[in-house]
């Protein structure tokens, strides 16, 4: 019997940024300068197979520091970290490496910057988010303020007579964040904005690659974690941009293939923390039910290159 011919849209770019791969670098260095164990602070990135590769090698992925011995290397993840965290690793005489995404790190520097000139941040982003965490961290809680939603952002009460700032967390719709933006705005005129924006670059490439192939799918597959911010708005960009139907998956063993047999024209994306091999595994998968019809137009090309910190990069 003849195979079913589906049509297959890659969106591209797609999967591992800079950030993420630097983080899962740096796990994999400091295990060869350290040896094994090397304690890493919360997944390093979000996703169970790239966890589980490392742990493999010889990471033990903790919660808290006090889980970690004195005295020992621990990482902190990519999401960056409050400030007391990186004070207690110090006072412990841990060889503390930092793994945090500079793009993250712009947005700590900036939090920082605006409490130091008596500023009040308005934050955009998820409660509940290690990166959110870490930057609510930055500075003292009656500093900052989270928004999660435009209802938030309508209705937020600042401090009396204080001077206002915004950042966001990094990895949000871009859209949905414009729209809190916006609001701010229109509600507090002189409040200060970042010199340049706070959602990072693979964030903003990855949604406009979903949002240019989304109107032609019957159905959008996104791979990824559930716990990852970036995946999940991918989902959501796909479904408002025109897709009629959106799933995020972990890998292969996540795809509904009654659902899957029902599309014609499927998109397929990666959010940022996700390995391109699980892609593959699912195009492969496809192939070997259907007759694919395959394409792959990037938007852009991706070149950017973070660096190793120096702690790593040193000679002992």
């Amino acid at each position: 019997m003849a195979k079913q011919r589906k049509y297959l849209h890659l969106a591209a770019p797609r999967g591992f940024c800079a950030g993420v791969d630097r983080a899962v670098r740096i796990v994999e260095v400091a295990l060869e300068k350290f040896g094994a164990p090397v304690y890493v602070r919360h997944e390093i990135v979000h996703n169970r197979t790239v966890v589980d590769r490392l742990a493999g090698m010889g990471a033990v992925f903790v919660k808290e520091l006090d889980e970690v011995p004195e005295g020992a290397p621990v990482v902190f993840s990519a999401h960056g970290v409050a400030r007391a965290v990186v004070e207690e690793a110090y006072r412990r005489n841990m060889i503390a490496v930092d793994a945090t995404c500079p793009l993250v790190t712009k947005v700590h520097v900036e939090t920082r910057r605006h409490a130091k000139y008596r500023r009040h941040v308005l934050l955009i982003g998820h409660a509940g988010h290690p990166e959110v965490d870490g930057t609510m961290g930055q500075v003292a809680a009656d500093e900052i303020t989270l928004i999660e939603t435009a209802e938030d952002a309508r209705n937020v009460t600042p401090p009396a007579d204080a001077e206002l700032a915004f950042a966001t967390q990094t990895t949000l719709s871009v859209d949905d964040t414009a729209e809190i933006i916006s609001i701010l705005q229109f509600r507090f005129p002189e409040i200060s904005g970042p010199r340049g924006e706070d959602i990072c670059y693979a964030t903003t490439n990855r949604q406009n690659a979903v949002k240019a192939i989304a109107e032609a799918c019957d159905l959008m597959i996104v791979v990824g974690a559930e716990n990852s911010s970036n995946s999940k708005r991918l989902v959501e960009v796909a479904m408002t941009a025109g897709t009629a139907a959106g799933r995020l998956v972990a890998d292969k063993s996540g795809i509904d293939w009654d659902e899957m047999d029902a599309a014609t024209y499927i998109g397929l994306s990666a959010g940022a923390s996700a390995p391109e091999n699980l892609v593959h595994e699912i195009i492969d998968a496809m192939k070997s039910r259907y007759d694919l019809v395959l394409d792959e137009n990037a938007l852009v090309e991706e070149n950017v290159i973070f660096k190793l910190p120096p702690i790593l990069t040193r000679q002992s």
